[in-house]
């Protein structure tokens, strides 16, 4: 694939340069309000019967506390709280598949935490369960995150073996100095045996997290993890900024400021990134994203079909998506919805209602236009005036 042409406009980069919101919803889950009810939420399970309905189970567990981290965790190595969990998800998924028993499920992700927290027979349990409750297409896109630095080998084979047909993997950095200031020191030659385990037993797709911005990383510490990357040939990889909050995340204090790369440095990591990737083969997708030319996402791209939910890009149109799980939001037609975020609560909610739902937020027409704007800006950076006014007006 020739190298894309990517305009980088410091100037304008400059003149935007202030925070906002990463926009995974619009509006965001802060606007979210706790007038939303489950009435509610039935109502817009009703709004689109036919469309096809995509999965996210939120497994909030790890072994290991690492410092960046900013999702929704429980730090334990204490295997029965997963059963604990599953006892108590296991009636949410059945509270909430009443609601579209015809519905066919064309994808599922399992995030957290750390999907593979949970042991074989516990992935085995919650893949039965959500089989017998829901309807799976034949083809329908399963993925999984795991953590390369607590998992066997064999558990890919077990994945695999349960439908799953997409591994995501975070990595984060390649370089010892930056993993050992964020607490997530890994094998580097075990992430390259568990990549290539999954393309033996068959997996569809291997896709690798990095994070720029992180303490100690400098263009040329990065460039080095480039390199193993492409080495590794991922078929996707997804390269977030650091957002250092840790007014928010207690465990960002444990991150030194003077550690933290400049803005500028973060910049000059940023564009060494496209440049690299693209010059090896690899597409820019969206604004953080970067795929083979013949994955599915590459090529959705190129055609103006590419979409984003909570889950990130997607090659899936128009599916409503039902999150269960601790702190699990959903996005059905124009209402989103969200569960507790404390797993006490979570519990306490499910075992006394069946369901854990805590705010949401029922879109009006405008809300869905801006919505529908940005994600066309985010997904294929050009709007076209005359299907917006199209969508407006039907």
């Amino acid at each position: 694939m020739s190298e894309q042409t990517i305009i980088w406009d410091l100037d304008l980069i400059h003149k935007y340069n202030y925070s906002g919101p990463r926009y995974t919803s619009y509006p965001t889950a802060l606007e979210f309000n706790q007038q939303y009810s489950d009435a509610d939420f039935e109502q817009a399970t009703k709004r689109y019967p036919e469309r096809p309905l995509s999965l996210y189970i939120h497994i909030p567990f790890c072994h290991k506390l690492c410092y960046f981290c900013g999702c929704n965790k429980i730090i334990t190595r204490h295997k029965h709280k997963a059963d604990e969990y599953l006892d108590v998800l296991e009636k949410e998924i059945i509270n909430r598949a009443r609601y579209f028993k015809n519905r066919k499920v064309t994808q599922m992700h399992w995030g957290g935490g750390t999907p593979t927290f949970l042991d074989k027979q516990q992935i085995s349990r919650l893949v039965a369960l959500l089989r017998q409750h829901f309807h799976f297409v034949e083809n329908a896109e399963l993925s999984i995150e795991i953590d390369p630095r607590e998992i066997e080998l064999d558990v890919i084979d077990h994945l695999h073996n349960e439908g799953f047909n997409r591994l995501s993997m975070g990595v984060q950095d390649f370089n010892k100095e930056v993993q050992q200031k964020v607490n997530r020191e890994q094998d580097e030659a075990f992430i390259f045996s568990l990549v290539a385990r999954a393309r033996e037993v068959g997996f569809h797709s291997t896709s690798i997290d990095l994070i720029y911005g992180l303490p100690k990383q400098t263009k040329e510490s990065f460039a080095f993890t480039l390199k193993k990357v492409i080495e590794l040939s991922p078929d996707r990889l997804s390269v977030f900024n650091y957002a250092h909050l840790p007014n928010l995340f207690a465990a960002q204090r444990k991150i030194k400021d003077e550690d933290l790369p400049l803005a500028e440095e973060k910049l000059e990591i940023l564009q060494e990134t496209i440049t690299t990737l693209t010059t090896n083969g690899y597409q820019f997708i969206g604004m953080d994203h970067f795929a083979k030319p013949d994955d599915e996402l590459a090529v959705a791209q190129r055609q103006g079909i590419l979409h984003r939910n909570f889950q990130g890009y997607t090659t899936h149109e128009e599916c409503d998506l039902l999150g269960m799980g601790v702190s699990a939001i959903s996005m059905l037609g124009d209402h989103y919805a969200q569960n507790e975020k404390v797993l006490k609560e979570y519990y306490a909610r499910v075992n006394s209602e069946g369901h854990a739902l805590w705010r949401g937020l029922s879109l009006t027409h405008d809300d869905c236009i801006r919505r529908d704007v940005i994600k066309t800006l985010i997904c294929n950076f050009h709007l076209n005036f005359t299907e917006i006014e199209k969508s407006i007006s039907a």
